[in-house]
């Protein structure tokens, strides 16, 4: 954690203003950072102005004079190429966390990326959705160098409650690899909820009655309740979109693959959100899980 006496007011250029992003940047504009903005759809970067924010119609606009330059967007693709549309005004030595779920294979690229222009990359995916975002405590999960973490935790002591440094080795993957483990369970208990949800209703057994009795109890989790309580109720304002879901389970099924251990779960986690996607529901929660029980 950075000390009182440290923090200052940062210029920080965040990349992507989705529904993580912009929560987070909002609680580094509440906590006095100067914070600019950019997202492909520009008007969720527009909105922000609002909050105090400086709007950027480019990712190099963005980054021009930041010390610290925070992305937060769907995937390693997507993370790149703003990068490079960043590249004409990147300098050497500014601080990058990366915190966006990439995989193992993107995450090459961006070190790669990082390297050719000097920049000290921090791996550091975040665990959570909207209202950890929206509350400044998601989980922070952190790899890179001793000499980027001053201004690096400055960051993470806003957005997160909790930070995990792993590894002074940003390259090494560290912070991804376990955050494809974290969203392994987190995929194993949303598509595991709406199975059980979806067998209770064809079996003409109440699906609330389920919920209701293992509340509580050694079986109960918060997280079946509140996807289970979605689902019933049929809220699927998203928290994290089921294409975020699809796109984090076919990088996990891909890390299983590489890693040469035999996964079930994932690919059929694949199989079953691609499913609820091509219904149309890929925008919403990733609850919407909920539909791929249904032909």
């Amino acid at each position: 954690m950075t000390s009182s006496t440290d923090a200052r007011s940062l210029r920080v250029a965040l990349l992507g203003t989705g529904i993580m992003g912009a929560a987070m940047a909002r609680n580094l504009l509440k906590a006095g950072h100067q914070v600019t903005v950019w997202n492909r759809t520009p008007e969720r970067a527009q909105a922000l102005a609002a909050d105090g924010a400086r709007f950027a119609a480019d990712p190099a606009e963005a980054v021009r004079d930041a010390e610290l330059i925070l992305t937060m967007l769907l995937d390693g693709p997507a993370v790149l190429a703003a990068m490079r549309d960043a590249a004409p005004e990147l300098r050497a030595g500014t601080v990058w966390t990366q915190c966006s779920t990439v995989g193992l294979e993107a995450l090459d690229g961006l070190a790669g990326f990082a390297a050719e222009h000097g920049l000290v990359l921090v791996d550091s995916p975040v665990l959570g959705t909207r209202q950890p975002a929206e509350a400044g405590q998601l989980a922070v999960l952190a790899a890179g160098p001793a000499e980027a973490r001053p201004l690096a935790d400055q960051v993470f002591d806003v957005v997160g409650g909790s930070t995990r440094w792993l590894s002074e080795d940003a390259a090494g993957g560290a912070a991804t690899r376990l955050k494809l483990v974290l969203n392994g369970w987190v995929l194993t208990l949303v598509n595991g909820t709406a199975e059980a949800l979806t067998l209770a209703e064809g079996l003409g057994v109440d699906p609330q009655l389920f919920l209701d009795t293992v509340a509580g109890g050694g079986l109960d989790v918060p997280y079946l309740q509140s996807k289970g309580k979605a689902m019933l109720s049929g809220d699927f304002t998203p928290s994290f979109t089921l294409d975020g879901a699809l796109k984090d389970a076919r990088l996990i099924a891909a890390a299983g693959e590489q890693a040469g251990v035999l996964l079930d779960l994932a690919p059929a986690a694949v199989t079953r959100l691609a499913r609820a996607q091509a219904q149309g529901h890929g925008g919403e929660d990733m609850a919407a899980s909920w539909f791929a029980g249904r032909p």
